[in-house]
């Protein structure tokens, strides 16, 4: 089968360099997927799952945003965080979507930075999510 070259990079690091046959990203307007010879671009990802199938299998990932360029069948992925499926701590991001809850009812305070907690709200919620 054709394979694409797949490197995703966190600021902690390699997080995946491998091949695969499909990759599936969260882009700002909806999930796409890229095959072997797509046509080269860039773009910006929104908070989502990205997935690849290797060896058959799908392999996916949390990830809360970052940027994504295809060039000549390789894929490089700059993420602000990316966690295997399998590595994410369910009870922890639980507890990140009820701080997010409490902050975002205490809004009126004045003290609460909205659109920070609907973000982080919304990665709690991507993480769980990409969990199940």
């Amino acid at each position: 089968m054709s394979q694409l070259n797949i490197d995703v990079v966190t600021p902690k690091g390699i997080k995946f360099s491998g091949e695969a046959i499909i990759c599936t990203a969260p882009g700002w307007g909806g999930e796409f997927q890229i095959l072997k010879d797509h046509a080269s671009m860039v773009t910006q990802l929104n908070i989502g799952s990205l997935s690849f199938e290797v060896d058959g299998k799908r392999k996916i990932m949390a990830t809360s945003g970052g940027y994504l360029e295809v060039q000549q069948n390789n894929i490089s992925i700059i993420a602000e965080t990316a966690e295997w499926a399998e590595e994410i701590k369910v009870d922890r991001a639980r507890e990140a979507e009820q701080r997010a809850h409490e902050r975002l009812k205490k809004r009126q305070d004045g003290d609460i930075d909205v659109d920070r907690a609907k973000l982080a709200l919304a990665r709690a919620l991507n993480r769980i999510k990409v969990a199940s």
